[in-house]
């Protein structure tokens, strides 16, 4: 699923001294290690010209980021929503930079390779479920965060915050959003994230809609 970039962010309390992204030099900042979160902490520190020793990492899982960030005991937090409209409506958090001010995040449907080499036409119909059900999703923003909320727990003005700046457009995997995971994969790689290099368009499942 192709994203906007308005899901994931890297906050800070409103009244904190840091304003731009050089400023998180010297600062503690949360993340979820492995995540989507780390990767835009470090294409932030990347665009910002800071080195990963500038800062003090603190790799947290989000509740007990939201405990430090709550307390202060961190500067700042890479996170996604729900967590991010959460803390933006009940901490009155401050967005430093939105994902999309750094780097185009896409979501990924995933499947067993012998799984989809044995029944692909199965695959695609799953693919043409879901590219549908994207697009009745995008057009009834209010049943999706109602339902969400049922299923979550999580606050409903919450959901609808996130809900409303989601797009839910599933299509097939492009050079653009393969040269952003790849982006991706080569950062995990630098940091170890992963044991060895990985090369995306050899795991592409190319998929055409109506086949």
């Amino acid at each position: 699923m192709k994203s906007e970039g308005d899901n994931q962010a890297i906050i800070v309390p409103k009244e904190s001294s840091i304003k731009t992204l050089a400023d998180l030099r010297g600062k503690r900042v949360a993340f979820g290690k492995g995540s989507s979160a780390h990767n835009l902490l470090v294409a932030v520190l990347e665009k910002a010209g800071v080195s990963w020793s500038d800062i003090t990492p603190a790799p947290l899982a989000p509740a007990d980021a939201t405990a430090a960030f709550v307390k202060g005991s961190v500067d700042a937090w890479s996170i996604w929503d729900p967590y991010l409209a959460l803390a933006e409506l009940k901490e009155n958090a401050r967005v430093l930079v939105f994902d999309k001010d750094v780097h185009k995040p896409n979501a990924f449907y995933i499947a067993n390779t012998d799984f989809v080499e044995r029944y692909p036409s199965l695959v695609a119909r799953l693919n043409t479920a879901f590219a549908s059900e994207g697009v009745w999703a995008g057009q009834h923003h209010e049943e999706v965060a109602k339902a969400q909320s049922e299923a979550t727990g999580v606050d409903i003005a919450a959901v609808r915050r996130f809900v409303n700046r989601s797009t839910y457009s599933v299509v097939p995997l492009d050079a653009e959003v393969i040269k952003s995971q790849q982006a991706v994969a080569d950062r995990f790689a630098k940091l170890g994230l992963i044991p060895k290099p990985v090369n995306v368009s050899d795991i592409v499942w190319k998929w055409t809609p109506g086949s």
